[in-house]
């Protein structure tokens, strides 16, 4: 299709590594922009080209600290007043999501507030991968486009050949998103029954379904401290099973994250590259693989410009 308005893909400084990645899929080369710092911490973006009447695709995922965030404003600001005919965000981890209703007196809705952040500076469309909650779509006034990291993970989780297999929850709140694992796979559910104690740090745990001599994975949105995934690894080997690995979207790895899977029961952990792992030198991530969503994204930024559906591209 010919179009009046060219495609130009740029980045931010957080998820300039991803960013090059889609670039190369979509056969594109990645927009020149540049950040200038100043003495008092505050930092201005710009473009180094022309986007006048272009559709200008902005990759930056939002994970702390705040500035990744901010910085993805001061660039979506920065094309509406260049011109452009319409910023998209690429936002494949959409941060503050978990901040999605008032679960206690007296807060905030940090999600809800986000999208009225990305609408106030000029955005035109959202992209993002699994969020934490589906109906955050719901907090837009304008299009969300709510990538599936399925059609990436099954692949791999078919490649296992695991006999005996079964997917597990990690809690009540991630059951629907196994429940379609395990149905388009075709093996049992195992959901996991955690406490938290506060923010962060689980209680005790308990496993519904039948464990004992199953392969186990389980799946996720995301891993922050990693104590829910640690804990239920821990759990469901003393129950009998014969292995257990989990699967999540967004490595947030936040904490001693990185000590608590290494020391875990975890056979591995699978991730994607939504966010980068900054592991320190020291610390262990042998069982840590990450596969790539650039061409998941590529297909969808493809679609998307051209007008197509995108549907089809997701599995579930």
């Amino acid at each position: 299709m010919d179009h009046r308005h060219t495609i130009k893909l740029f980045s931010c400084r957080g998820s300039r590594y991803l960013a090059e990645k889609i670039a190369r899929s979509l056969n594109l080369d990645l927009g020149k922009s540049i950040v200038t710092d100043f003495s008092d911490g505050e930092f201005q973006p710009a473009f180094d080209e022309s986007v006048r009447g272009a559709t200008v695709f902005i990759v930056q995922s939002t994970f702390p600290p705040i500035d990744n965030l901010f910085e993805l404003l001061l660039m979506i600001d920065a094309a509406k007043r260049a011109s452009a005919y319409k910023v998209i965000a690429v936002m494949p981890y959409f941060g503050w999501a978990r901040q999605d209703r008032k679960d206690r007196p007296r807060v905030s809705i940090g999600a809800k507030l986000v999208a009225n952040l990305l609408h106030a500076a000029g955005c035109d469309r959202v992209m993002t991968a699994d969020l934490h909650a589906d109906q955050i779509q719901g907090f837009f006034d304008f299009p969300v486009d709510h990538v599936y990291a399925s059609s990436l993970f099954l692949p791999y989780m078919r490649s296992l050949n695991l006999e005996n297999l079964s997917i597990a929850a990690p809690d009540m709140g991630g059951a629907k998103r196994a429940n379609a694992y395990s149905r388009v796979l075709g093996c049992p559910l195992i959901v996991c029954h955690k406490s938290r104690e506060r923010a962060n740090v689980v209680g005790s745990m308990t496993a519904i379904g039948e464990v004992e001599g199953r392969n186990i994975i389980i799946v996720d949105d995301m891993i922050d401290t990693a104590g829910t995934i640690a804990k239920a690894a821990d759990m469901l080997m003393e129950k009998g099973a014969l292995s257990v690995r989990a699967l999540a979207t967004h490595p947030v790895f936040s904490g001693q994250a990185y000590e608590k899977i290494a020391n875990s029961a975890l056979t591995e952990v699978v991730v994607s590259d939504t966010i980068p792992l900054r592991a320190r030198p020291d610390q262990d991530i042998s069982k840590i693989k990450v596969l790539s969503v650039a061409d998941i994204f590529a297909d969808i930024i493809n679609k998307v410009y051209n007008y197509e559906p995108i549907s089809p591209s997701f599995i579930f």
